[in-house]
């Protein structure tokens, strides 16, 4: 975990080239940044490819997924009611 406020999280997910971050619905609102790297953020059936420092916020419960196109370093910002280890769970590598 990076750090922790009273009201959220911001946790780094590292992720080698090629693992994927199975499909998955987050219980609260989260925000996604690409510190290093290169990934493709699918939701809704729509793909996008985010690359160093790119952002998106995604609201509750809708379904997404990673997958490393390059080894990328990840911030992600969780409701502080949200466990990182819900997170790490669906990870693949």
């Amino acid at each position: 975990m990076l750090c922790e406020s009273e009201f959220s999280k911001e946790i780094r997910i590292t992720m080698a080239k090629d693992s994927i971050m199975k499909e998955h619905k987050a219980p609260n609102a989260i925000i996604v940044q690409i510190l290093r790297g290169e990934i493709e953020f699918e939701m809704s059936g729509d793909i996008v490819v985010m690359s160093e420092l790119d952002m998106i916020t995604l609201p509750a419960f809708v379904p997404h997924s990673l997958k490393a196109l390059k080894d990328s370093i990840i911030r992600l910002s969780l409701s502080k009611s949200d466990t990182h280890s819900r997170v790490f769970k669906v990870i693949n590598n």
